[in-house]
């Protein structure tokens, strides 16, 4: 089914919300490119279906759905839910997220705790939740970026199951620029090769990719179809995802040593 207006979650008031977040999807069924996760038969599908969710980290780049996915779980459960970000909470906050649920459970009633940005926090911070993610006082879902094994600690980690979540591939990517056509009622000023273009710059990012669609929909003269030369006077290029010490660099260098060892200057270059 394809997301509508009227279907959309209201995070904030009409058009001044950016296009991403006016077409998050608002049931698991709209998610795209994470099959290996929300299929019938795969572990998210499974939870949902028997409506026992388990702890579990979300592990993923930028813009493939896990925040989305996260609201979506919390909703698809009969969970009471908390929903907390590592970058504005500290130690004080959870106290009282962990004195609710148990209260909560006192009366028979389970919280899910969703934590985004989870490995924000530090050691003594993600060790608070130990015991009650271990008698079931909460149900926790954490979504990060970053690796967990070097971000998040081992009795935290034995505790949940990490969950992959992979860069959105061109098909996933190709939905989502259709329903964001559908959902304004414009088609992208571009023909089919700029099309792909503007695909392969978002790099497997679904925000990023319908941030761009959103300023192309916005561009005076929108009659006039730009090829790939007009898109990337538009559209600036994505610079690589990259962070000095942790899993970016070693990535990266990794794609470096690749190119030159299959003899690609040009790949070695970029």
């Amino acid at each position: 089914m394809e997301p509508t207006e009227a279907t959309l979650p209201l995070f904030g008031e009409g058009p001044a919300r950016p296009l991403a977040d006016r077409l998050r999807p608002t049931q698991l069924e709209d998610v795209v490119g994470q099959d290996h996760l929300l299929a019938p038969d795969a572990p998210l599908g499974r939870m949902v279906a028997s409506q026992r969710l388990s702890s579990a980290i979300l592990w993923g780049p930028p813009g493939v759905g896990k925040t989305t996915i996260a609201r979506l779980l919390a909703d698809a459960g009969t969970l009471a839910v908390e929903p907390v970000s590592a970058t504005f909470t500290g130690v004080a906050d959870l106290r009282k997220v962990f004195a609710a649920a148990r209260s909560r459970r006192g009366i028979g009633q389970g919280t899910l705790l969703f934590v985004d940005e989870i490995h924000r926090f530090n050691r003594a911070q993600q060790d608070s939740f130990l015991p009650y993610v271990e008698d079931g006082t909460i149900t926790l879902i954490g979504a990060t970026t970053e690796n967990p094994s070097f971000e998040l600690n081992g009795a935290l980690l034995s505790r949940t199951q990490v969950l992959v979540l992979k860069r959105l591939d061109e098909a996933a990517l190709s939905t989502l620029l259709h329903r964001a056509e559908q959902l304004t009622g414009h088609h992208l000023p571009l023909d089919d090769d700029a099309r792909r273009a503007l695909i392969a710059m978002a790099d497997g990012d679904g925000r990023y990719l319908l941030n761009m669609a959103e300023q192309l929909q916005a561009l005076p003269g929108t009659e006039t179809t730009l090829d790939t030369a007009g898109l990337a006077h538009h559209i600036q290029q994505r610079a690589p995802l990259y962070n000095k010490a942790q899993e970016g660099h070693y990535n990266l260098i990794s794609a470096l040593h690749k190119s030159m060892r299959g003899s690609d200057p040009d790949a070695a270059l970029y």
